[in-house]
């Protein structure tokens, strides 16, 4: 395959989250421009077994974003990798309940690992990459931080502190030669939504298929987007050399302004 076709060839992607769903696609797509990848998550067996399906350019090692210790770890271990392209995926769903029945530590622990997972791996990997004057950086947010969500008030919070950092953070960076962006899926098809749809029919008494046909008829197509869209969709968005500060939106048309 030409370098043309591969166009990150000779670069290093790191990915947290990267163990199993949009992290694995995400780590799948940039492979398949040619990339080195690193995979990051907090189950050893999970990153060994998704390392070992993506092949011999994939390594990985264990790291909780949400923790400095673990992040500055996962730096140190990486001093002799030439990181040019971080993508934060790392994240989790959170309660599904009203604001008023959301315990503080679960509505925290959205926030350590949604945001402050975001700040601790740019603070950890910004640095060499701003020495050398090049680098992207792809934070994985969420249309949900850009309208109402009911019953999601921390996932929805947290997706759209997400947004502010990547606006605020391209500023601070992109006179230093590094990108910073955000891509915000819909609705991804997998076993998260899956938990939605089963939470949401047991707290209305409606069946699964009505809970997914009704969050699934807001959008435009009909449809969730897939995995492989959102990989493909990073893979897009580090071929264009001009994008800085932006959030794409990639959700088959749902998203309500």
């Amino acid at each position: 395959m030409s370098d043309d076709a591969q166009p990150l060839t000779g670069r290093t992607a790191l990915v947290s989250g990267g163990g199993s769903g949009l992290g694995a696609a995400i780590a799948r797509s940039l492979v398949s421009d040619g990339a080195r990848v690193v995979i990051t998550g907090r189950s050893e067996l999970t990153l060994k077994e998704t390392a070992s399906r993506l092949g011999p350019d994939v390594v990985h090692a264990v790291c909780d974003v949400s923790r400095p210790d673990d992040v500055a770890r996962l730096a140190e271990s990486l001093a002799d990798e030439e990181i040019s392209v971080l993508v934060n995926n790392a994240g989790i769903a959170g309660p599904v309940a009203p604001l008023t029945e959301i315990e503080v530590q679960d509505w925290d622990e959205v926030f350590d690992v949604n945001v402050r997972g975001v700040f601790l791996m740019c603070r950890a990997f910004l640095p060499a990459m701003t020495a050398r004057g090049t680098g992207d950086v792809v934070n994985i947010a969420s249309v949900s931080g850009k309208r109402p969500l009911l019953r999601r008030t921390p996932y929805c919070a947290s997706k759209m502190a997400v947004i502010g950092l990547t606006a605020t953070l391209a500023g601070e960076v992109g006179p230093l030669g590094v990108t910073v962006n955000s891509l915000s899926p819909g609705p991804v098809s997998g076993p998260r939504m899956e938990r939605n749809f089963r939470l949401e029919a047991e707290r209305t008494g409606s069946s699964y298929a009505e809970a997914e046909e009704t969050f699934v008829s807001r959008s435009a197509l009909g449809r969730m987007v897939s995995e492989e869209e959102v990989g493909a969709a990073v893979s897009a968005m580090l071929r264009m050399p001009g994008l800085c500060g932006a959030d794409i939106d990639l959700s088959a048309g749902m998203v309500a302004r």
